[in-house]
């Protein structure tokens, strides 16, 4: 029976959703250092709690903690270029599930990790608090 069901049609409250395209958002580039260790695992962790990014539905600002955990493999995430890339979202609409995979896929594309743990902590918005996990591991 459920698996002949159909979705419902997208958007039925017929809300103005506006997502910043990825092109235009504007990420500070994050930077990267070479690991001195390459081979030696180690788990690196940063819990990021003044993440802020803009709700496409209501326009209003969402607040997460973002916990992101790695080993490195041969180069390191630079901080500054961290912060500065996190801080860039402020600006940008984008759904909750959406921010965290962006910040995983540009994560894995700047310094090439082992693994990847991250976890979006998002605010409790209109009665319902999210957290949103993903993970990366090289093959």
């Amino acid at each position: 029976m459920l698996d002949d069901y159909q979705l419902p049609a997208e958007n039925l409250q017929k809300l103005d959703i506006r997502s910043t395209p990825r092109v235009e958002m504007n990420l500070f580039p994050l930077d990267t250092f070479k690991y001195e260790f390459a081979g030696r695992d180690i788990w690196v962790e940063f819990d990021i709690p003044e993440f802020t990014a803009i709700c496409p539905f209501s326009d209003f600002p969402d607040f997460a903690v973002i916990r992101l955990k790695y080993v490195p493999n041969e180069r390191c995430i630079e901080l500054k270029s961290l912060k500065l890339y996190i801080n860039s979202f402020r600006e940008v609409k984008v759904f909750h599930e959406h921010v965290i995979n962006i910040i995983l896929d540009d994560f894995v594309k700047a310094c090439d990790p082992l693994r990847v743990d991250i976890e979006g902590d998002f605010h409790v918005r209109g009665n319902i608090k999210t957290v949103i996990k993903a993970s990366y591991a090289k093959t």
